[in-house]
């Protein structure tokens, strides 16, 4: 009995490290894309259902599908940035034809991902991770000031809220340390939400409204619509994601002496492209592995499949409750948009760190990079900027994380995969040339 609420409380604090980042992304989006409060407590809902679901299939290890190591999955962050964008060009309806396709995609490269991961060395995924952290500030900046069209934008309680939820981050990870700094972004949206309720800018029809249960359903929002430019967008986000999941892989195999085969990679990846698949019939997002679990696994000395499995009970038992996913929809937008600014400020760190031991070996890479990310920031700044062109040749161009990741794939080929010529010195006039040479 000991043993097992030991367990139960292990599978909590794992549900607690990744909570967080989990309800963030459909807030984020739903808010984006205008989506009412019932719609939105639907999304965060099957996002905690579908979060468990990934989870269980991946820490599975059968014949078909499944690493088996204990890794627990959320909908990546990657994500938001180009789900935002196709939802605010083509609608709610592209964005899951895109997830759906992206899965399926995903499913079909597991086997032979290893030989195309030298497309994407640290190089061309900071740079993409980085364009992405760049293009998803202004989305943090506008709800910090209340909502992008909001009648009190910038308004002086809305500011507080904003820098005050930032401020109790920023003091939680300075001064804490392990499960409590691993939760920092949870503990400042309740204390900024705690806030916002004494002032009287919190209510809770939401939760009162809410359903006790609920039994999820496939296409809430309408059958998926499918867009060229959308899809190829997804399936960049989906290859960037399994490169990052790569790591997390070897990173637990190390953690647990495991070591890995390339056919447990490709049935890793392949669970991937399952909850991927799932994510966009069920109306919720593509899921990767959370790095933060990981460091949680490391801190506790826990490396227990069982652990993760519970985690993933709870996850799933969560998303069919939507009067806890109504307490999430009450987060005052200014609150978010100070977490949200921590949060993106971490993505684009992240992309910083990756570049950071490759930006130095070459000039050839810095080009990369400032190309890339030049090119990705500039046409989410200025999209209209190649309108002119066909539309075909628009499918690259119409969104700056596709243009940004586009530049530094093919960069990359020019100036670190095509042969190199050789600069033969030139023989000074009037030397003797061994027969030799």
């Amino acid at each position: 009995m000991k043993n097992q609420i030991q367990s139960v409380t292990l599978g909590i604090q794992h549900v607690l490290a990744m909570y967080a980042g989990a309800i963030l992304v459909p807030l984020i989006v739903g808010g984006a894309l205008g989506l009412t409060g019932e719609q939105l407590t639907y999304l965060v809902s099957i996002d905690i259902f579908m979060c468990g679901i990934a989870t269980i299939l991946q820490i599975m290890n059968n014949r078909y599908f499944g690493i088996g190591l204990p890794v627990v999955l959320g909908c990546t962050f990657t994500a938001v940035g180009p789900m935002i964008a196709i939802g605010g060009q083509y609608g709610i309806s592209a964005i899951y034809g895109a997830i759906i396709v992206s899965g399926l995609f995903v499913i079909v490269i597991s086997t032979f991902f290893g030989q195309l991961v030298r497309f994407f060395p640290p190089v061309v995924t900071g740079s993409v991770v980085t364009i992405i952290g760049i293009t998803l500030i202004p989305v943090a900046i506008n709800n910090m000031g209340g909502g992008q069209g909001a009648s009190d934008f910038g308004s002086l309680p809305n500011l507080a809220l904003a820098f005050g939820t930032l401020l109790f981050i920023i003091l939680i990870y300075k001064f804490s340390t392990g499960f409590i700094r691993a939760i920092s972004i949870l503990l400042g949206l309740t204390a900024g939400t705690l806030a916002a309720a004494a002032m009287g800018k919190v209510s809770f029809a939401p939760v009162a409204e809410a359903d006790l249960f609920h039994v999820v359903q496939p296409f809430y929002f309408g059958l998926p619509t499918f867009e060229w430019s959308a899809v190829l967008t997804m399936c960049l986000v989906a290859m960037v994601s399994l490169v990052e999941s790569t790591g997390v892989y070897f990173a637990l195999g190390d953690i647990t002496k495991k070591e890995l085969s390339k056919k447990e990679l490709s049935k890793g990846y392949r669970a991937e492209g399952i909850a991927v698949m799932l994510g966009g019939i069920f109306n919720a997002f593509p899921y990767t592995t959370f790095s933060q679990n990981v460091g949680l696994i490391q801190m506790s000395g826990v490396r227990s499949r069982k652990i993760i499995l519970i985690a993933g009970i709870l996850l799933v038992a969560l998303g069919l409750v939507p009067k806890i996913a109504a307490l999430t929809t009450i987060i005052p937008t200014p609150v978010l948009g100070g977490a949200m600014i921590a949060m993106f400020g971490m993505v684009i760190a992240q992309g910083i760190k990756m570049l950071s031991p490759v930006i130095g070996e070459s000039q050839d890479n810095a080009m990369i990079i400032a190309c890339s990310v030049g090119i990705g920031l500039g046409v989410t700044v200025v999209p209209e900027l190649f309108t002119a062109l066909p539309s075909g040749v628009q499918i690259l161009t119409s969104n700056g994380i596709v243009a940004g990741s586009a530049t530094a794939i093919a960069l990359n080929i020019v100036f670190n995969m095509m042969p190199k010529r050789e600069v033969k010195k030139a023989v000074p006039a009037g030397s003797v040339v061994s027969q030799n040479q």
